[in-house]
């Protein structure tokens, strides 16, 4: 952990025109760091005083994990103390197995990542002492069961990087699919994309932070949120993409 101080004087040196390079260089602290203290010099609060921890090391990286986890996620006491942190993702997409991996890395880089075989998904799975800080979220149940909302640092990171925080939660529970219509005759093709969750708060979650970054989405049904509208699946192809 750095303190403010050193904080404050990494921002004077990028302040008086210095490129990140040189900066992170003369200092050296990284750049990802530097970055993250131009959204927020503050450090993150130590959320749980029984296990206190730093807060994640990337926080876009974060952003992105945490939407994997609301999805497709949960965690789970070890028998050696501690708990796991497990990501489930189908076979059909390795990159998304790949992008998971790296996301748990990124937030956590001290831990180890192992991918374990299950029949027709893969649970990507990390050892730690402190997920159940980094996901407060965290409880016995299934999410759609009980409330979910954001610890207000959550919020700070989800609102610094929105399309992060978007993409965790479509590799999750959303898709990319190719609609068609009749019209006169003649069939026509569009694409769209899908986000289903049997959990309000966590279709609130993704909704406001499309309204946010401009993506306009309409409720299916109960469980459903389309994503139709031209200009809106073009934002979400650059952002977020098909799964691979």
């Amino acid at each position: 952990m750095y303190d403010m101080t050193t904080r404050r004087h990494t921002l004077r040196l990028l302040a008086q025109g210095r490129s990140l390079n040189s900066v992170s260089k003369e200092t050296g602290i990284s750049r990802a760091a530097i970055r993250d203290w131009r959204i927020r010099i503050e450090p993150l609060p130590r959320l749980n005083q029984s296990a206190p921890c730093s807060g994640p090391a990337d926080v876009a990286a974060y952003a992105y994990l945490l939407g994997l986890y609301l999805g497709d996620g949960c965690i789970s006491p070890h028998p050696r103390g501690g708990h796991q942190l497990r990501i489930a993702c189908a076979d059909a997409w390795p990159g998304l197995i790949e992008l998971c991996r790296a996301a748990i890395l990124a937030v956590r880089p001290t831990g180890k990542v192992y991918v374990l075989q299950r029949q027709g998904c893969v649970a990507v799975t990390s050892y730690g002492r402190h997920w159940t800080c980094l996901f407060p979220q965290h409880a016995p149940g299934k999410k759609h069961d009980r409330r979910i909302a954001l610890e207000e640092w959550q919020q700070e990171i989800v609102d610094a990087h929105p399309w992060e925080f978007i993409r965790g939660l479509i590799h999750s529970d959303g898709c990319r699919v190719t609609n068609w219509t009749v019209r006169n005759g003649k069939r026509y093709e569009y694409p769209r994309y899908f986000f289903t969750n049997k959990s309000d708060d966590i279709t609130g979650l993704l909704t406001r932070t499309l309204d946010r970054v401009g993506v306009q989405w309409k409720q299916a049904n109960k469980r459903n949120v389309s994503i139709a509208r031209k200009a809106s699946v073009a934002l979400m192809d650059v952002h977020v993409g098909p799964k691979y």
